[in-house]
């Protein structure tokens, strides 16, 4: 089983960008330039790397090596995309990867590349890169060709990398120790072991709620490969445990009428094998809430005209101030309602928020975001 935090800190120090690695400092899929680059790199990736994995590492400061950070990325549906636009796609799975040196809050994101052994093309058009285009990686760059002939060039380095990345029990027990200590101040932490062989750590806030217990600020890793595998702050989830798996059921907290009221979102199962694998399941629960359209209208107006004064610099008072709180709530309940312009508000939000001393509306727009990408899928 490969340790991913080691894989990723064996990459940083015995490689550059190769054919069978590249890294950024961040991954942005919500616009169609960005979406055409990050497909550009997997095509690329794929076709120089027919007989192993190749990876790309998310982050990173290109150029000192420095490990920056991402916000956790639970987006399941990588994949779709991938399957959208490329034909014969490799496999692709996105991976959080917390470090130590990191805030809490904080991952690398690992994208693992895997060929399926044909040459893998754009089957339509994206952006600037016609549908036909086909992409290989050359040196550290990812290059538009005429044509490739998929040649085996690096499966022998990247199984040597990967055999120096194996965990062990040290990793492991360390990787338990560090976790439980790094959730002292939660009042609920713990281990399992699955199988016999792969070690699951969780922790959450407890509450209970007419008789049915739900966590907060919840944190799961597999501890074997060091990999988170959800990270919440805001919303309440309910787990479910048995011998051969761990189930999660989310709900999203949105602010309506005054008060948060909370609603399914989405089902996760971890499900251990004997073989010595698992796999991830997911399950789409939400319905978005009708609300009247005279309510969505001046919701829409209301949350506009704090965006402006925001934008303009100009000073809030203490119910404005209060309204930040729950802003990004109301433009995704208007994005759900029919105001589809209201995504483009809350791009406009992110850095006025960013900037400002008082953190928590800013986390409250990070989770917004977050549901938003599920719901929409991408």
């Amino acid at each position: 089983m490969i340790n991913k935090r080691l894989l990723i800190r064996n990459l940083l120090t015995h490689h550059g960008e190769s054919t069978f690695y590249d890294k950024k400092e961040k991954l942005d899929l919500r616009s169609r330039p960005t979406k055409a680059k990050f497909l550009k790199h997997i095509c690329a990736l794929a076709n120089a790397n027919p007989k192993n994995t190749a990876y790309i590492v998310v982050g990173v400061d290109d150029r000192t090596n420095e490990l920056k950070g991402v916000d956790f990325f639970d987006d399941a549906r990588i994949q779709n995309l991938i399957d959208a636009y490329i034909e014969n796609p490799p496999q692709v799975q996105y991976e959080n990867v917390p470090f130590p040196e990191l805030p809490r809050h904080k991952v690398l994101g690992l994208v693992s590349i895997r060929s399926g052994g044909r040459i893998a093309r754009f089957k339509r058009s994206i952006w600037s890169y016609p549908g036909g285009s086909v992409f290989l990686r050359i040196g550290s760059t990812s290059r538009i060709v005429d044509a490739v002939h998929l040649e085996d060039f690096n499966s022998q380095k990247v199984q040597n990398l990967e055999i120096q990345s194996s965990n062990n029990i040290q990793l492991t027990l360390d990787g338990v120790f560090d976790f439980l200590k790094h959730h002292e101040n939660i009042n609920e932490s713990h281990y399992l072991v699955f199988k016999e062989q792969f070690v699951l750590c969780w922790a959450g806030q407890r509450k209970e709620v007419k008789n049915k217990v739900y966590y907060s600020r919840v944190d799961i890793e597999l501890i074997n490969e060091q990999v988170r595998l959800f990270y919440s702050y805001m919303d309440e989830v309910e787990i479910e445990i048995s011998k051969q798996a761990f189930i999660t059921t989310e709900y999203v907290p949105l602010h309506i009428n005054g008060d948060y009221k909370y609603f399914p979102l989405e089902k996760n199962v971890i499900h251990f094998k004997d073989t010595g694998e698992y796999n991830l399941a997911h399950e789409m629960l939400f319905e978005p809430p009708s609300l009247p359209q005279e309510r969505v209208d001046q919701m829409y107006a209301d949350h506009r005209a704090l965006l402006d004064q925001l934008q303009a610099e100009q000073p809030l008072n203490d119910k404005d101030l209060r309204a930040l709180n729950t802003i990004a709530d109301g433009f995704i309940l208007c994005y759900l309602n029919g105001y589809k312009t209201a995504v483009e508000d809350l791009d406009r939000l992110k850095p006025l928020l960013r900037k400002r001393n008082e953190k928590t509306p800013y986390i409250k727009y990070k989770e917004v975001m977050r549901v938003l990408r599920k719901i929409n899928g991408k």
